[in-house]
């Protein structure tokens, strides 16, 4: 069962400003991007068909607060952990590493979501075959 992953990635000359930093909305991508990379890594997207029919993941709330800016071709490590899970929820705490030293952290609360019949999306029970391998995170 999975808890974590981490996965590094250089900081590019279009996710910063002028003065080279990475933008403030750069990091939510990150975080998105680290969640993404996560389900591929068990062999899920974080939307599609399953055996329980079309899902995807809704943010509920997003939040990161920042110790240091990242810059232009700085390469962070991304870690994600599983902070909490419930039927229909996940919270994923995404640490951001320069050279072993946190320099942001990030949370996001995301929702399992399917359309109902009438093409509504709706609060859902995440499929089996995700809940069955994703635990939480033991406490640091």
């Amino acid at each position: 069962m999975a808890h974590e992953f981490r996965m590094r990635r250089e900081v590019t000359f279009a996710e910063t400003d002028m003065a080279g930093i990475l933008h403030f909305s750069n990091y939510f991508r990150y975080m998105e991007e680290v969640e993404h990379a996560f389900f591929r890594s068990l062999g899920h997207s974080v939307h599609g068909d399953t055996k329980t029919g079309n899902f995807g993941w809704a943010r509920r709330e997003a939040t990161c607060s920042y110790a240091r800016p990242l810059r232009y071709q700085d390469e962070v490590e991304l870690h994600l952990r599983v902070r909490e899970k419930r039927s229909k929820a996940i919270v994923y705490e995404t640490r951001f590493l320069l050279d072993g030293v946190e320099v942001a952290r990030g949370s996001v609360a995301a929702v399992c979501i399917a359309k109902d019949e009438d093409g509504n999306l709706r609060a859902a029970t995440m499929p089996p075959e995700i809940d069955a391998i994703i635990q939480v995170a033991p406490t640091e």
